[in-house]
């Protein structure tokens, strides 16, 4: 009688632990200021407007970047890449120590945009490249419930912290924890994208393959920045309430990728993008109705959860979907596809619904992203 071979725990895999500690840290102080800084600028007299544009900034600034990060990754390797990312996303933070203005503040958020832009496609790409194909779903959920993680902590702890004192104390530690990450990059293996010939290099992901996990990925992400901007200045007389509700939009999206890290390995990617939509479409709905007149806050923190938990599975199953596509040589490309569609749409939805509150209302600008995810369904269908 022969015994069932176990398969290897992910763990085992050489540098995979490492990079969850390092996306734990650096997800952690990113999120710590998610929130923050639009609210830094609308406490400092500036428009919801601004404020969004704040995120908006940042996101430009990452996604401008990681069109050129596979090209750096080829040049330098994984760690150089990993190490600068986490400088220039984590100390250029204590310069908001200096002023909470529009102008400092969004020069400030582009710089630190480049940095989260290398880390993001860096940090996808190196576990594609060294874990084996058929542990990659799982793989993927581990540095996403491990970023994820960070955010769990991070997002509400950023807003306890300015409820008890002041902007000052997450500015400095969100500043510090993204630093802690570039002495943990040394312990990573010195990994680079495998080689291949010019004429594998030139082929490009089929078109077809990217429409429906990159347009899901653009409108979910386009309602979590519209949600992490806009809640904790539309609950603002009640803080609490979005401590809570973005506490749980992040422990939720821990939980979305999780199943669908599980799911995917054993059924194969894709199944999951259409429904995830629907999901978190409910949840912006119920977002929009809990912020119509009073604030509802079982509604806000409920609402929150929908739209956690569909954006956490959507995230998960669009990227083993696009680095199925993409095979062992672009995986470089793979990474910055993805994170161009969540941190764009982030910046999109912080900026465009941003503006849409200021001038109709926080209900009305939920209610649009609700039916953009529902519009991107069909484009799914056949992922």
């Amino acid at each position: 009688m022969t015994r069932e071979r176990r398969e290897p725990s992910l763990l085992s895999i050489r540098g995979l632990p490492t990079i969850l500690v390092i996306g734990a840290a650096v997800f952690g102080g990113w999120a710590m200021l998610l929130p923050v800084v639009p609210l830094a600028l609308s406490l400092s007299g500036e428009s919801d407007a601004i404020a969004g544009a704040s995120t908006a900034v940042f996101m430009a600034a990452t996604v401008a970047v990681q069109l050129a990060t596979p090209k750096l990754l080829r040049a330098w390797g994984y760690r150089r890449v990993l190490a600068t990312g986490a400088a220039l996303l984590g100390l250029p933070a204590l310069a908001l120590l200096l002023s909470t203005d529009a102008i400092p503040v969004l020069a400030i958020s582009a710089v630190r945009g480049i940095g989260f832009g290398l880390i993001t496609v860096a940090g996808a790409a190196f576990v594609a490249e060294i874990t084996p194909e058929h542990q990659l779903g799982r793989a993927s959920a581990a540095i996403g419930i491990s970023s994820a993680g960070g955010q769990v902590v991070g997002l509400p702890a950023g807003l306890a912290l300015v409820d008890l004192t002041s902007t000052a104390p997450v500015f400095v530690i969100g500043a510090f924890i993204p630093t802690i990450a570039m002495a943990a990059v040394a312990l990573l293996p010195d990994v680079y994208p495998k080689s291949s010939d010019d004429g594998a290099r030139r082929v490009r992901i089929p078109f077809t393959a990217l429409v429906g996990p990159l347009l899901a990925m653009i409108v979910l992400a386009a309602a979590l920045g519209g949600v992490t901007s806009l809640v904790p200045i539309a609950t603002h007389d009640v803080a609490i309430v979005a401590t809570i509700a973005l506490a749980a939009t992040s422990a939720c999206q821990v939980a979305g990728r999780y199943a669908a890290g599980a799911l995917s390995d054993r059924f194969g990617p894709g199944r999951l993008l259409s429904p995830s939509l629907a999901v978190a479409a409910t949840g912006l709905v119920l977002l929009a109705f809990a912020l119509h007149s009073d604030v509802w806050a079982l509604g806000v923190i409920a609402g929150g959860a929908l739209l956690g938990l569909g954006f956490g599975a959507c995230q998960n199953d669009s990227l083993v979907v696009i680095f199925a596509a993409a095979g062992p040589y672009r995986r470089g490309s793979a990474s910055a596809a993805w994170n161009i569609a969540y941190d764009g749409g982030t910046g999109i939805g912080a900026l465009s619904l941003g503006v849409l509150a200021t001038v109709q209302g926080y209900s009305l600008a939920f209610v649009v992203a609700a039916v953009a995810a529902a519009i991107a369904v069909p484009f799914t269908l056949k992922t």
